[in-house]
């Protein structure tokens, strides 16, 4: 059976007196995506940094390809590619000339331009090529920023909140360029804001508070933590009283008010909506839906205190 491409064990990283990361366990096998979630402050950037070898664990052991992250630091750097938060690009150098100089920066040497030029072939750059990096829209950089994080062809590619700040458009092509490099072997470790983005591409995901795992599994596996089906509706603010069963709600402005309730089942849903009717409350904006992503950080947030 193929070794894991990420290993992590008893995760912890202290800062003084605080602990960052308070006993981490993952593992990520090669060709999947591994979608990290949390709540900002929840420790998302200090594992990254750590699986990346920028900051040195405290406790336990963190491996990448078979490689200990500190023992093997530097044949580790060699074999990921890291995307983080903000584009790490020279504003002055075209998109080709930012790629040829990280391939020479990395050893390719003669082979940089034919490196750079396979790259933007892959990741349809053409239109940018030649184009400084200071004159192109965000989504534009954040597709060379990606485009030089794959120069040394990594095993491993940490994409740190990839598409942050990104229009729709520009998200999807990241999302497409993800699939490719897991259907090609590689393996994707994601954080990401966006819980969409993770139900999309994650084949397992781990949800981290406090510097420990709240949850993980599939993102089917985690929509099973609360429950079968979703019944949202929209009432009127002086009926909420009348209610037969407490709700989450939020009120949506003087006189109206959003609830949501979980049931088991279909079936359930729709007696209930039953019951509403012969009790004379008077609903719009009715929807039963399964559960998604934000409703399992909601779900977290009032059972475990995600949310901190």
């Amino acid at each position: 059976m193929t070794a894991p491409a990420v290993v992590v064990e008893d995760l912890h990283v202290a800062y003084g007196k605080t602990w960052a990361l308070d006993g981490i366990d993952l593992d990520a096998a090669a060709g999947t995506t591994l979608g990290v979630l949390g709540h900002n402050g929840a420790g998302k950037t200090t594992l990254i940094r750590t699986l990346t070898t920028l900051v040195r664990p405290t406790i336990g052991r963190v491996e990448i390809g078979g490689l200990d992250v500190v023992a093997d630091a530097t044949e580790v750097r060699r074999r990921i590619g890291v995307t983080g938060q903000y584009a790490g690009l020279d504003e002055f150098l075209t998109a080709r000339e930012n790629l040829e100089l990280i391939g020479r920066l990395t050893g390719l040497r003669r082979t940089a331009r034919t490196r750079a030029d396979a790259l933007i072939d892959r990741l349809g750059l053409h239109e940018y090529a030649t184009r400084r990096v200071g004159e192109l829209s965000g989504g534009s950089r954040r597709r060379v920023d990606v485009a030089a994080s794959l120069v040394g062809d990594p095993s491993v590619l940490f994409l740190d909140e990839p598409t942050t700040g990104l229009d729709p458009l520009a998200r999807a092509g990241l999302w497409d360029v993800v699939d490719e490099l897991t259907t090609a072997g590689a393996t994707v470790v994601l954080t990401t804001q966006y819980l969409e983005e993770a139900d999309r591409l994650a084949d397992h995901i781990v949800v981290l508070s406090g510097g420990r795992v709240a949850a993980r599994g599939t993102p089917a596996e985690l929509k099973r933590i609360v429950g079968g089906k979703i019944l949202h509706a929209t009432i009127s603010a002086h009926q909420f009283a009348d209610l037969p069963f407490i709700p989450d709600a939020d009120r949506v402005d003087g006189t109206r008010v959003r609830i949501s309730v979980t049931v088991d089942d279909a079936p359930t849903a729709i007696a209930l909506v039953a019951e509403l009717h012969r009790g004379g409350i008077d609903v719009t904006d009715l929807d039963v839906t399964s559960p998604s992503l934000d409703d399992v950080f909601t779900h977290l947030a009032h059972t475990s205190g995600a949310h901190r």
